[in-house]
Protein backbone atom coordinates (compact mmCIF):
# COMPACT_ATOMS: atom_id res chain seq x y z
CA UNK A 1 0.00 0.00 0.00
CA UNK A 2 1.80 3.10 -1.05
CA UNK A 3 -1.20 5.68 0.12
CA UNK A 4 -2.56 6.35 3.63
CA UNK A 5 -6.41 6.33 4.68
CA UNK A 6 -6.81 9.40 3.88
CA UNK A 7 -7.51 8.60 0.03
CA UNK A 8 -10.70 6.69 0.84
CA UNK A 9 -11.81 9.26 2.43
CA UNK A 10 -11.08 12.02 -0.42
CA UNK A 11 -12.59 9.61 -2.86
CA UNK A 12 -15.55 9.00 -0.99
CA UNK A 13 -15.96 13.15 -0.81
CA UNK A 14 -14.84 13.79 -4.40
CA UNK A 15 -17.50 15.94 -6.15
CA UNK A 16 -16.65 16.99 -9.41
CA UNK A 17 -18.26 20.19 -9.20
CA UNK A 18 -15.62 20.93 -6.62
CA UNK A 19 -12.95 20.05 -8.64
CA UNK A 20 -13.79 22.68 -11.40
CA UNK A 21 -14.20 25.22 -9.56
CA UNK A 22 -10.67 24.25 -8.17
CA UNK A 23 -9.54 24.46 -11.98
CA UNK A 24 -11.21 27.58 -12.56
CA UNK A 25 -9.96 29.48 -9.47
CA UNK A 26 -6.35 28.48 -10.40
CA UNK A 27 -7.12 30.10 -13.98
CA UNK A 28 -8.22 33.10 -12.86
CA UNK A 29 -5.29 33.51 -10.12
CA UNK A 30 -2.83 32.58 -13.33
CA UNK A 31 -3.81 35.05 -15.91
CA UNK A 32 -5.99 32.02 -17.64
CA UNK A 33 -2.79 31.12 -18.51
CA UNK A 34 -3.36 26.89 -17.50
CA UNK A 35 -2.07 25.41 -20.01
CA UNK A 36 -1.70 21.63 -18.38
CA UNK A 37 -3.94 19.37 -17.08
CA UNK A 38 -4.37 19.96 -13.33
CA UNK A 39 -5.57 16.18 -11.77
CA UNK A 40 -8.73 15.69 -9.82
CA UNK A 41 -6.56 14.31 -6.34
CA UNK A 42 -3.04 15.13 -4.85
CA UNK A 43 -1.10 11.98 -3.86
CA UNK A 44 -1.42 10.74 -0.08
CA UNK A 45 1.93 9.23 -0.02
CA UNK A 46 1.99 6.49 3.12
CA UNK A 47 4.93 7.42 5.80
CA UNK A 48 6.63 4.47 4.84
CA UNK A 49 6.91 6.04 1.16
CA UNK A 50 7.90 9.98 2.26
CA UNK A 51 10.79 8.06 4.15
CA UNK A 52 11.89 6.33 1.24
CA UNK A 53 11.38 9.08 -0.96
CA UNK A 54 13.62 11.06 1.05
CA UNK A 55 15.98 8.63 1.84
CA UNK A 56 16.30 8.01 -2.36
CA UNK A 57 16.81 11.79 -2.48
CA UNK A 58 19.38 12.13 0.36
CA UNK A 59 21.49 9.11 -1.39
CA UNK A 60 21.44 10.65 -4.96
CA UNK A 61 22.13 13.88 -3.25
CA UNK A 62 25.40 12.60 -1.74
CA UNK A 63 26.22 11.12 -4.43
CA UNK A 64 26.23 13.64 -6.96
CA UNK A 65 28.02 15.52 -4.38
CA UNK A 66 31.19 13.14 -4.04
CA UNK A 67 34.37 13.84 -5.61
CA UNK A 68 33.92 10.77 -7.75
CA UNK A 69 30.46 12.07 -9.54
CA UNK A 70 31.54 15.79 -9.41
CA UNK A 71 34.79 15.53 -10.90
CA UNK A 72 33.35 14.26 -14.10
CA UNK A 73 30.00 16.77 -14.68
CA UNK A 74 32.58 19.01 -16.67
CA UNK A 75 32.52 16.68 -19.13
CA UNK A 76 29.16 17.31 -19.69
CA UNK A 77 29.20 20.70 -21.14
CA UNK A 78 31.26 21.32 -24.58
CA UNK A 79 33.72 23.84 -25.04
CA UNK A 80 31.59 26.08 -27.37
CA UNK A 81 28.76 26.35 -24.90
CA UNK A 82 30.91 26.68 -21.70
CA UNK A 83 29.59 29.94 -20.29
CA UNK A 84 31.94 31.82 -18.06
CA UNK A 85 31.58 32.35 -14.29
CA UNK A 86 30.03 29.73 -13.47
CA UNK A 87 29.32 29.46 -9.07
CA UNK A 88 30.26 26.63 -7.21
CA UNK A 89 26.86 24.64 -7.54
CA UNK A 90 23.55 25.58 -8.90
CA UNK A 91 20.93 27.47 -7.14
CA UNK A 92 18.27 24.59 -7.82
CA UNK A 93 17.78 21.28 -8.28
CA UNK A 94 15.44 18.56 -8.86
CA UNK A 95 14.99 14.61 -8.63
CA UNK A 96 12.19 12.88 -10.51
CA UNK A 97 11.37 9.19 -8.80
CA UNK A 98 8.75 6.66 -10.61
CA UNK A 99 6.89 5.42 -7.49
CA UNK A 100 7.41 1.65 -7.44
CA UNK A 101 7.32 -1.47 -5.28
CA UNK A 102 10.19 -4.32 -4.70
CA UNK A 103 9.91 -7.73 -4.65
CA UNK A 104 8.30 -7.46 -1.47
CA UNK A 105 5.94 -5.00 -1.99
CA UNK A 106 7.55 -2.50 -0.02
CA UNK A 107 8.05 1.53 -1.42
CA UNK A 108 11.16 2.07 -3.66
CA UNK A 109 11.02 5.14 -5.52
CA UNK A 110 13.52 4.96 -9.12
CA UNK A 111 15.57 8.02 -9.83
CA UNK A 112 13.89 8.81 -13.70
CA UNK A 113 15.40 12.33 -14.16
CA UNK A 114 17.21 15.34 -12.58
CA UNK A 115 17.85 18.69 -13.67
CA UNK A 116 20.43 21.50 -12.69
CA UNK A 117 17.15 23.91 -13.10
CA UNK A 118 14.07 25.53 -12.03
CA UNK A 119 11.08 24.37 -11.71
CA UNK A 120 7.59 25.48 -10.94
CA UNK A 121 8.31 26.65 -7.80
CA UNK A 122 5.65 29.62 -7.60
CA UNK A 123 2.62 27.66 -8.96
CA UNK A 124 3.37 24.58 -6.80
CA UNK A 125 2.89 27.61 -3.80
CA UNK A 126 -0.68 28.67 -5.65
CA UNK A 127 -1.84 24.99 -5.61
CA UNK A 128 -1.10 23.91 -2.27
CA UNK A 129 -2.99 27.45 -1.72
CA UNK A 130 -5.88 26.52 -3.97
CA UNK A 131 -6.45 22.96 -3.00
CA UNK A 132 -6.66 23.75 0.81
CA UNK A 133 -9.57 26.71 -0.02
CA UNK A 134 -11.26 24.25 -2.29
CA UNK A 135 -10.91 20.58 -0.90
CA UNK A 136 -10.70 19.29 2.76
CA UNK A 137 -6.72 19.03 3.23
CA UNK A 138 -5.98 17.88 6.98
CA UNK A 139 -3.92 20.28 8.48
CA UNK A 140 -1.58 17.70 9.74
CA UNK A 141 -0.36 17.08 6.08
CA UNK A 142 1.75 19.09 3.99
CA UNK A 143 3.67 19.39 0.85
CA UNK A 144 6.51 20.82 2.30
CA UNK A 145 9.79 19.30 3.85
CA UNK A 146 12.25 20.55 6.66
CA UNK A 147 9.79 22.31 8.89
CA UNK A 148 8.64 24.67 5.91
CA UNK A 149 5.61 26.12 5.72
CA UNK A 150 4.27 28.31 2.59
CA UNK A 151 5.15 31.38 3.81
CA UNK A 152 9.01 30.44 4.64
CA UNK A 153 8.88 28.06 1.53
CA UNK A 154 8.29 31.99 -0.64
CA UNK A 155 10.40 33.61 1.96
CA UNK A 156 13.31 31.11 0.73
CA UNK A 157 12.44 31.63 -3.01
CA UNK A 158 12.72 35.26 -2.46
CA UNK A 159 15.85 34.92 -0.89
CA UNK A 160 17.59 33.12 -3.37
CA UNK A 161 16.22 34.99 -6.57
CA UNK A 162 16.08 38.77 -5.40
CA UNK A 163 19.32 38.72 -2.95
CA UNK A 164 20.22 42.27 -2.73
CA UNK A 165 18.68 42.97 -5.51
CA UNK A 166 15.39 44.97 -6.32
CA UNK A 167 12.65 43.36 -8.14
CA UNK A 168 12.83 45.07 -11.49
CA UNK A 169 16.27 44.75 -11.80
CA UNK A 170 15.57 40.72 -11.26
CA UNK A 171 13.96 38.94 -14.55
CA UNK A 172 12.60 35.67 -15.35
CA UNK A 173 14.26 34.96 -18.73
CA UNK A 174 12.64 32.59 -21.04
CA UNK A 175 11.73 31.66 -25.13
CA UNK A 176 8.92 33.80 -26.22
CA UNK A 177 7.39 33.68 -22.23
CA UNK A 178 3.81 33.98 -23.43
CA UNK A 179 3.74 30.90 -25.50
CA UNK A 180 5.35 28.86 -23.06
CA UNK A 181 3.01 25.68 -21.45
CA UNK A 182 4.24 26.53 -17.76
CA UNK A 183 3.88 30.52 -18.26
CA UNK A 184 1.39 30.53 -15.44
CA UNK A 185 4.41 29.36 -13.41
CA UNK A 186 6.06 32.85 -14.30
CA UNK A 187 2.89 35.10 -14.01
CA UNK A 188 2.43 33.55 -10.21
CA UNK A 189 6.41 34.53 -9.69
CA UNK A 190 5.43 37.82 -10.74
CA UNK A 191 2.61 38.15 -8.82
CA UNK A 192 4.94 36.98 -5.47
CA UNK A 193 7.96 38.71 -5.83
CA UNK A 194 7.41 40.76 -8.85
CA UNK A 195 10.05 39.24 -11.18
CA UNK A 196 8.38 39.76 -14.84
CA UNK A 197 8.94 37.18 -17.48
CA UNK A 198 11.20 38.78 -20.21
CA UNK A 199 11.91 36.99 -23.86
CA UNK A 200 15.72 36.97 -24.34
CA UNK A 201 15.23 38.87 -27.44
CA UNK A 202 13.84 41.97 -25.73
CA UNK A 203 17.19 41.69 -23.49
CA UNK A 204 20.00 44.65 -25.00
CA UNK A 205 23.41 44.38 -24.45
CA UNK A 206 26.16 47.30 -23.88
CA UNK A 207 29.86 46.17 -22.44
CA UNK A 208 28.94 43.54 -20.20
CA UNK A 209 25.85 44.95 -19.08
CA UNK A 210 22.38 43.75 -20.31
CA UNK A 211 19.00 45.25 -20.34
CA UNK A 212 15.25 45.27 -20.58
CA UNK A 213 12.55 47.98 -21.29
CA UNK A 214 10.09 48.50 -18.40
CA UNK A 215 6.62 50.98 -18.67
CA UNK A 216 9.01 52.87 -21.68
CA UNK A 217 12.37 52.89 -19.02
CA UNK A 218 15.31 50.82 -19.65
CA UNK A 219 16.48 49.25 -16.72
CA UNK A 220 19.79 47.16 -15.82
CA UNK A 221 19.48 43.51 -15.49
CA UNK A 222 21.42 42.09 -12.33
CA UNK A 223 19.87 38.64 -11.81
CA UNK A 224 18.52 36.29 -14.63
CA UNK A 225 16.10 33.69 -13.36
CA UNK A 226 17.12 31.41 -15.97
CA UNK A 227 14.40 29.82 -17.36
CA UNK A 228 15.76 28.87 -21.34
CA UNK A 229 15.32 25.18 -22.11
CA UNK A 230 18.74 24.95 -24.33
CA UNK A 231 17.45 21.91 -27.07
CA UNK A 232 14.35 24.31 -27.55
CA UNK A 233 16.86 27.59 -28.35
CA UNK A 234 18.46 25.02 -30.50
CA UNK A 235 15.37 24.51 -32.84
CA UNK A 236 14.21 28.25 -32.95
CA UNK A 237 16.22 30.37 -35.17
CA UNK A 238 15.85 33.82 -32.77
CA UNK A 239 18.47 37.28 -32.92
CA UNK A 240 19.17 38.12 -29.75
CA UNK A 241 22.01 40.62 -28.66
CA UNK A 242 24.00 38.63 -26.17
CA UNK A 243 25.55 35.28 -25.98
CA UNK A 244 25.54 32.53 -22.95
CA UNK A 245 29.21 32.27 -23.20
CA UNK A 246 29.48 36.01 -22.84
CA UNK A 247 31.50 37.14 -20.03
CA UNK A 248 28.62 39.26 -18.08
CA UNK A 249 28.01 41.32 -15.43
CA UNK A 250 24.84 39.07 -14.43
CA UNK A 251 23.97 36.71 -11.51
CA UNK A 252 22.69 33.91 -13.03
CA UNK A 253 20.08 31.61 -11.36
CA UNK A 254 20.97 28.36 -12.19
CA UNK A 255 24.24 29.61 -14.35
CA UNK A 256 23.49 27.93 -17.73
CA UNK A 257 26.74 25.28 -17.59
CA UNK A 258 24.21 23.21 -14.81
CA UNK A 259 21.67 22.48 -17.14
CA UNK A 260 23.98 19.99 -18.82
CA UNK A 261 26.17 19.10 -15.98
CA UNK A 262 23.06 17.88 -13.82
CA UNK A 263 20.74 16.37 -16.11
CA UNK A 264 20.18 12.65 -17.35
CA UNK A 265 24.06 12.97 -18.16
CA UNK A 266 24.50 11.79 -14.34
CA UNK A 267 22.42 8.94 -14.55
CA UNK A 268 24.73 6.63 -15.21
CA UNK A 269 27.53 7.31 -12.75
CA UNK A 270 25.07 6.33 -10.08
CA UNK A 271 25.24 3.46 -8.03
CA UNK A 272 21.82 3.19 -6.24
CA UNK A 273 18.75 1.18 -5.36
CA UNK A 274 17.33 4.10 -5.91
CA UNK A 275 18.68 4.15 -9.54
CA UNK A 276 18.32 2.49 -12.42
CA UNK A 277 21.11 0.97 -14.24
CA UNK A 278 21.58 3.05 -16.92
CA UNK A 279 24.32 3.58 -19.47
CA UNK A 280 25.87 6.24 -22.16
CA UNK A 281 25.01 4.84 -25.97
CA UNK A 282 27.74 5.93 -27.31
CA UNK A 283 30.32 3.27 -24.74
CA UNK A 284 28.43 0.60 -25.54
CA UNK A 285 30.32 -1.81 -27.76
CA UNK A 286 27.18 -3.45 -28.32
CA UNK A 287 23.66 -3.62 -27.23
CA UNK A 288 22.14 -5.09 -24.12
CA UNK A 289 20.20 -8.46 -25.76
CA UNK A 290 17.35 -7.47 -23.95
CA UNK A 291 16.44 -4.14 -25.22
CA UNK A 292 12.76 -4.38 -24.60
CA UNK A 293 13.53 -3.58 -20.72
CA UNK A 294 15.49 0.00 -21.78
CA UNK A 295 14.46 3.16 -23.09
CA UNK A 296 16.29 5.58 -24.89
CA UNK A 297 16.90 9.05 -23.97
CA UNK A 298 18.24 12.49 -25.37
CA UNK A 299 20.57 14.05 -22.55
CA UNK A 300 19.65 17.33 -22.37
CA UNK A 301 15.62 17.25 -23.66
CA UNK A 302 13.08 17.75 -21.17
CA UNK A 303 9.23 16.79 -21.27
CA UNK A 304 9.84 13.45 -22.07
CA UNK A 305 11.05 14.78 -25.57
CA UNK A 306 12.95 11.95 -28.02
CA UNK A 307 11.97 9.51 -25.68
CA UNK A 308 12.19 6.34 -27.37
CA UNK A 309 10.32 3.65 -25.24
CA UNK A 310 9.88 0.61 -27.66
CA UNK A 311 13.16 -0.24 -28.54
CA UNK A 312 14.96 -1.96 -31.55
CA UNK A 313 18.41 -2.44 -32.73
CA UNK A 314 17.16 -0.26 -35.88
CA UNK A 315 16.17 2.82 -33.75
CA UNK A 316 19.48 2.82 -31.82
CA UNK A 317 21.34 2.27 -35.07
CA UNK A 318 19.38 5.30 -36.33
CA UNK A 319 20.69 7.69 -34.13
CA UNK A 320 23.59 9.79 -35.36
CA UNK A 321 24.40 11.51 -32.53
CA UNK A 322 24.91 8.43 -30.20
CA UNK A 323 27.05 10.52 -27.43
CA UNK A 324 23.83 13.04 -26.87
CA UNK A 325 21.61 9.33 -25.95
CA UNK A 326 21.76 7.09 -23.23
CA UNK A 327 19.97 3.65 -22.43
CA UNK A 328 18.01 3.07 -19.11
CA UNK A 329 16.89 0.37 -17.85
CA UNK A 330 12.78 0.39 -17.87
CA UNK A 331 11.37 0.77 -14.34
CA UNK A 332 8.00 -0.89 -13.42
CA UNK A 333 5.26 1.93 -12.63
CA UNK A 334 3.26 1.14 -9.25
CA UNK A 335 -0.13 1.90 -10.01
CA UNK A 336 -0.23 3.81 -6.87
CA UNK A 337 -3.60 5.98 -6.44
CA UNK A 338 -6.84 4.53 -6.36
CA UNK A 339 -8.78 6.20 -8.54
CA UNK A 340 -12.68 5.49 -9.43
CA UNK A 341 -10.97 5.06 -13.22
CA UNK A 342 -8.55 2.37 -11.94
CA UNK A 343 -4.84 2.70 -10.88
CA UNK A 344 -2.71 5.43 -11.36
CA UNK A 345 0.89 5.24 -11.81
CA UNK A 346 2.91 8.23 -10.15
CA UNK A 347 6.23 10.41 -10.16
CA UNK A 348 7.55 12.28 -8.06
CA UNK A 349 9.37 15.29 -8.15
CA UNK A 350 11.93 16.19 -5.01
CA UNK A 351 12.67 19.85 -5.31
CA UNK A 352 15.03 21.53 -3.61
CA UNK A 353 17.12 25.08 -3.10
CA UNK A 354 20.36 26.05 -2.80
CA UNK A 355 21.72 29.05 -1.12
CA UNK A 356 25.13 29.95 -2.32
CA UNK A 357 26.18 30.01 1.32
CA UNK A 358 25.00 26.61 2.31
CA UNK A 359 27.39 23.99 2.17
CA UNK A 360 24.13 21.12 0.85
CA UNK A 361 20.82 21.70 -0.80
CA UNK A 362 17.53 21.79 1.04
CA UNK A 363 14.62 19.41 0.12
CA UNK A 364 11.88 22.11 0.12
CA UNK A 365 9.01 20.84 -1.74
CA UNK A 366 7.73 18.18 -4.20
CA UNK A 367 5.62 17.99 -7.67
CA UNK A 368 3.61 15.01 -8.93
CA UNK A 369 2.69 14.01 -12.48
CA UNK A 370 0.09 10.93 -12.75
CA UNK A 371 -0.76 8.83 -15.66
CA UNK A 372 -2.42 5.51 -17.10
CA UNK A 373 -0.30 5.67 -20.19
CA UNK A 374 3.18 4.83 -21.22
CA UNK A 375 4.49 8.40 -20.34
CA UNK A 376 4.62 10.22 -17.40
CA UNK A 377 4.44 14.07 -18.29
CA UNK A 378 1.70 16.64 -18.38
CA UNK A 379 1.93 16.80 -22.27
CA UNK A 380 0.91 13.64 -22.67
CA UNK A 381 -1.91 13.05 -20.17
CA UNK A 382 -4.35 16.38 -21.23
CA UNK A 383 -7.44 14.07 -21.66
CA UNK A 384 -7.57 11.33 -19.33
CA UNK A 385 -9.51 11.94 -16.03
CA UNK A 386 -7.56 11.42 -12.50
CA UNK A 387 -4.32 12.24 -14.66
CA UNK A 388 -1.79 15.07 -14.63
CA UNK A 389 -0.41 16.96 -12.46
CA UNK A 390 -0.84 17.89 -9.02
CA UNK A 391 0.78 17.66 -5.49
CA UNK A 392 1.68 15.26 -2.69
CA UNK A 393 0.86 15.95 0.76
CA UNK A 394 2.62 13.74 3.31
CA UNK A 395 2.25 13.43 6.73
Amino acid sequence: MLESDYRKTFNAAFKTEVYEALVADIRTSGRNALDFRVCETPFFPTRKLTDELVSAANDIVRQLMSERVWKRLDSAVPPSLAAPNEDAHPQFLQLDFAICEDANGNPLPQLIELQGFPTVFAFQAMLDEKLRRHYPIPSQLTSYFNGLTRETYLAFLKEILLGDSAPENVILLEIEPEKQKTRIDFYATEDYFGVAPVCLTDVKKRGRKLYYRKNGKEIPIERIYNRVIFDELDKKNLSFEFSFQDDLDVKWLNHPNWFMKISKYCLPLFQSKYAPQAYFLADLERYPDDLENYVAKPLFSFSGGGVMIDLTKEDLDKIEDKSNYLLQRKVNYAPAIDTPEGGTKVELRMMFFWRDSDATPTLVNNLVRMSRGKLINTMFNKVQNWTGSNIAYHE
